[in-house]
C-alpha cells in the first residue's frame, strides 16, 4: 500500500503574523514549521502502519524551499521519503490551485491512501481535503477522530453534536483527520539523523504538467481584500482589595453581564 500524507509549512501561529501588500501572506518577517494540525495526520499513517498494514508512507508538500524543514520533522518521525513541490510561479495560489497542484503531484507518485490534517493552522479553510478527493476521483472520509485500514477499506470514527458517525470507504481513498486522534509523537534523535538519509524529491510546475497560468495569484479564486489588525490589548482594571475586593469584583462580573 502507498500512503500519501500531504502537509503545510506555515507561519508561526504564536508569530506575530501579517499580511503583504497584494494581500499573501508575510512569510519574512516571522519563523514557519510543520503545521501542527498536520501532525496528526502523520501520526495517524504511522500508527496505520505499526498496527501491521504494509504501507510505504510519503510526504508532500507545496511550498518555498524552506518548507522543506517541514519534511524533514515529519521524516523524523517516521516514514519513508518526501516530495516537495516548489515553483516561483506557484506564490500566492488559493486553496483551489494548491489541490490541483498537490492532486498532480499524488497521481505522480501513486496512492492508495491519502491522509490529510483537518486544515492549516495559517489559512484555517478544510477544504483541500475534499478538493482532492474530487480531483483523484476517489471518495473522501474527512474530519474523523479514529482511523484504521482493514483490506480494502479505509474506517473511521466522526463526533459530531449531536451523534458519533461510523464511516468507511473503499481504497483508494482521501481521509482527513482531527486534533482529536490522539497526540503526535515527538522525533527521537535516532529518528532526525535518519531523516538526513531519507529521500526528498524536488518537483516543479513543468514535472506535473501544470501551466504557469493555472496557479499563482492571478489564477486564485479567492483572495484576500482588505486586512485590518487586531486592536491591541485595552489595560486592565485593577480591584485594590480593603475589605471590599469581593464585592466590587461581584459589581464588575454583575456590569460585564457574566454573572
Amino acid at each position: 500500500m502507498k500512503i500519501l500524507v500531504c502537509v503545510k509549512y506555515v507561519p508561526d501561529a504564536t508569530g506575530d503574523r501579517g499580511f503583504n501588500d497584494d494581500g499573501t501572506t508575510d512569510r519574512e518577517s516571522v519563523d514557519s514549521l510543520l503545521s501542527e494540525l498536520d501532525e496528526y495526520a502523520i501520526e495517524q499513517a504511522l500508527k496505520i502502519v505499526e498496527s501491521g498494514v504494509e504501507a510505504e508512507i510519503t510526504y508532500l508538500t507545496v511550498g518555498p524551499d524552506d518548507a522543506k524543514d517541514a519534511l524533514r520533522k515529519a521524516l523524523a518521525m517516521g516514514g519513508d521519503k518526501a516530495i516537495h513541490v516548489n515553483d516561483d510561479d506557484i506564490v500566492g495560489t488559493d486553496a483551489l490551485g494548491t489541490s490541483l497542484i498537490l492532486a498532480k503531484a499524488i497521481e505522480r507518485a501513486g496512492f492508495d491512501l491519502v491522509i490529510c490534517g483537518m486544515a492549516s493552522t495559517d489559512a484555517s479553510m478544510g477544504v483541500v481535503p475534499a478538493m482532492l478527493a474530487e480531483r483523484l476521483g476517489v471518495p473522501q472520509v474527512t474530519y474523523l477522530d479514529e482511523v484504521a485500514v482493514e483490506g480494502d477499506t479505509v474506517k473511521g470514527r466522526r463526533e459530531g453534536d449531536v451523534a458519533t458517525e461510523r464511516i468507511e470507504a473503499t481504497i483508494p481513498a482521501v481521509v482527513s483527520v482531527t486534533d482529536r486522534t490522539g497526540e503526535a509523537r515527538y522525533p527521537s534523535f535516532k529518528g532526525i539523523m535518519a531523516a538526513k538519509k531519507k529521500p526528498l524529491e524536488s518537483l516543479d510546475l513543468d514535472d506535473l504538467g501544470i501551466d504557469s497560468d493555472q496557479v499563482g495569484l492571478s489564477a486564485a479564486w479567492s483572495t484576500v481584500d482588505t486586512v485590518t489588525k487586531r486592536p491591541p490589548r485595552a489595560k486592565g482594571e485593577v480591584v485594590e482589595d480593603e475589605g471590599e475586593g469581593g464585592v466590587q469584583l461581584a459589581a464588575f462580573l454583575a456590569a460585564k453581564k457574566f454573572i
